[in-house]
């Protein structure tokens, strides 16, 4: 009799990488994050089990976007007040916080749920080349640029 495998959360290895963010491109970097993140990675893979690892992003400061986005991206928030919408473009945003565009493109591409809100926890975004995880010993991940 075949059986189907079923990914049991206590059975999964979890693993540390580290991600150097210097020169790469803000969407296709986040995408190879968020699928690190959500498991999709590894052959057990299941959607409704958080089987991801934990991705630490350095240079976050240094990341690049392609044509006029720096000026036009928009990030929009509101306060639920009258007349409290706020937007703010990319090049502020990556002068004041540069984490916050990595850590926001990333949020939205993960699950919408509780299981999405656990699978953000593993992931951390700091602006400079220094981290504070070496104790877990982080292994580097490297992703291929594509394109032209």
């Amino acid at each position: 009799m075949r059986t189907t495998f079923i990914t049991k959360p206590l059975e999964i290895e979890r693993k540390w990488y580290v991600v150097d963010a210097e020169g790469q491109t803000l969407g296709r970097l986040c995408t190879e994050i968020a699928r690190v993140l959500r498991g999709k990675h590894k052959p057990i893979y299941s959607p409704n089990v958080d089987a991801g690892d934990y991705v630490i992003v350095v240079n976050a400061e240094k990341i690049k976007v392609t044509g006029k986005k720096l000026s036009q991206k928009q990030y929009v928030r509101y306060s639920n007040y009258i007349g409290g919408r706020r937007e703010t473009s990319l090049q502020e945003i990556l002068q004041k916080k540069p984490e916050y565009a990595i850590s926001h493109a990333v949020k939205g591409m993960l699950p919408k749920n509780n299981l999405g809100r656990a699978m953000f926890k593993k992931f951390h975004v700091y602006a400079g080349p220094e981290h504070k995880h070496e104790a877990q010993k982080p292994e580097p991940l490297t992703f291929e640029q594509g394109g032209k």
